[in-house]
C-alpha cells in the first residue's frame, strides 16, 4: 500500500468533490473539454510547457463516455474503481495500473471515498526516452507506446496490469507520483528515466497483463499459459506448436513478444514456483520436490532456486 504521507495528500476532498457532496449532479464539464465535445483535453489539465502532470480521480459521481487527446495511465492508491473501455468492463484494484491511448472510448462508475486513483495526463512525447531504454525488441506494451507516439490504434486500446504484488513497480509508480507533486527540481529528467525503468520492469510481468487487443491475441495468451501449467514438468516447445498448429520459431517468438518471456522462462518460473509451494506446504525432501517439478539434477535445481528466492530451498522452507 502507499505509504501514509502521499496517500493523505490525494485522499483529500477536492473543491470539485466537494461540489458534487454538495447536490452538483454531474462533472464540471469545462474543467475536463470543450463544449459539445466529449474528447477530454490536455490543455485543459496540463500546465503550459509541461509534458505530464497527475490529479487525483473525481469521486463520487459518473464520467460518461469520452476519449482523451493524450494518454491516461491511471494507477490505484487504495480501494478500486469501476471502468467500461471499448466496451468491456474493467475493475481496477489497489497497486494496479492501467494505460489508455489516444484512441480508448472510457466510461467510469462514481468511486467512493476510499477509492483513491492517481490520473497521469501525459502527452506523446514524453515517452521517447523510455522507448529507447525499451530498444527495438518487440513486446506488446513497446508496439502500444509507439502506436501512442504516432496517434495509431493498431495494437490495444488500454492496457491493464495486475502487478499489485510486485514491489519494484510499486515503487517506481510512487516515485513518479511522489516527484510530480512535490515538485521536484529536474523533476522531467528523472520522470522520463523513472517511466523508462518502469516499462522495463511492465516488460517483464507481459503475464499479468490484460487488454482489449483483437480477441485471439488474448486467447493465444492464455492457451500458452494454461499448457504451462498443466504441463510444467515436461512440456516442451515442440508439443506445444503442435498442439496449437503454429510453426515452432513462429511461436517462440510470439511468446517473447506477447509475454515478454521466453517458453523456457515461463517454465522455469512456473517450476520454482511450484517447488516454493511444496515446501511450504508439505514434508517432501527437496530432492523429491525437485524431481517433482521436473528437475533431475538437484545442483542444478539448487542454483536457480538460490537466484529466484536470494536463499536455499531448506532455508527458504523454515523462513516460511
Amino acid at each position: 500500500m502507499m505509504t501514509g504521507e502521499i496517500l493523505e495528500k490525494l485522499q483529500e476532498i477536492t473543491p470539485e468533490e466537494q461540489r458534487i457532496l454538495s447536490g452538483e449532479k454531474t462533472i464540471e464539464k469545462e474543467i475536463y473539454m470543450e463544449e459539445n465535445s466529449n474528447v477530454i483535453d490536455a490543455t485543459k489539465l496540463l500546465e503550459a510547457g509541461k509534458l505530464i502532470q497527475v490529479r487525483t480521480h473525481t469521486r463520487f459521481i459518473h464520467f460518461p463516455e469520452h476519449t482523451h487527446n493524450y494518454v491516461e495511465m491511471i494507477y490505484m492508491c487504495s480501494g478500486s474503481t469501476h471502468h467500461v473501455i471499448n466496451g468491456e468492463d474493467v475493475i481496477l484494484k489497489q497497486g494496479e495500473p492501467l494505460i489508455l491511448n489516444q484512441n480508448a472510448v472510457q466510461e467510469i462508475y462514481p468511486a467512493g471515498e476510499g477509492d483513491v486513483a492517481v490520473n497521469f495526463i501525459i502527452l506523446p512525447e514524453f515517452f521517447d526516452y523510455g522507448l529507447k531504454m525499451m530498444e527495438t525488441e518487440e513486446n506488446q506494451l513497446r508496439d502500444f507506446i509507439v502506436d501512442c507516439l504516432r496517434g495509431e490504434n493498431h495494437s490495444a486500446g488500454y492496457l491493464h496490469f495486475k502487478v499489485a504484488e510486485v514491489l519494484p513497480v510499486q515503487n517506481l509508480l510512487e516515485n513518479l507520483i511522489w516527484t510530480i507533486v512535490n515538485k521536484q527540481p529536474n523533476k522531467r529528467s528523472i520522470n522520463q528515466a523513472t517511466m523508462g525503468l518502469l516499462f522495463l520492469q511492465l516488460m517483464n510481468h507481459m503475464d499479468k497483463m490484460e487488454t482489449d487487443a483483437a480477441s485471439e491475441q488474448q486467447k493465444f495468451i492464455i492457451q500458452v499459459l494454461s499448457y504451462v501449467e498443466e504441463h510444467y514438468k515436461s512440456g516442451e516447445l515442440t508439443e506445444l506448436a503442435e498442439e496449437l498448429h503454429f510453426d515452432i520459431y513462429w511461436l517462440s517468438k510470439e511468446i517473447k513478444k506477447r509475454t515478454g518471456k521466453t517458453y523456457t522462462d515461463l517454465i522455469q518460473a512456473k517450476r520454482l514456483s511450484q517447488a516454493a509451494y511444496l515446501l511450504r506446504t508439505t514434508a517432501m525432501n527437496v530432492m523429491d520436490i525437485s524431481m517433482a517439478v521436473g528437475y533431475d539434477n538437484i545442483s542444478y535445481f539448487h542454483r536457480i532456486f538460490q537466484k529466484k528466492y536470494g536463499m536455499t530451498p531448506r532455508r527458504y522452507r523454515i523462513s516460511e
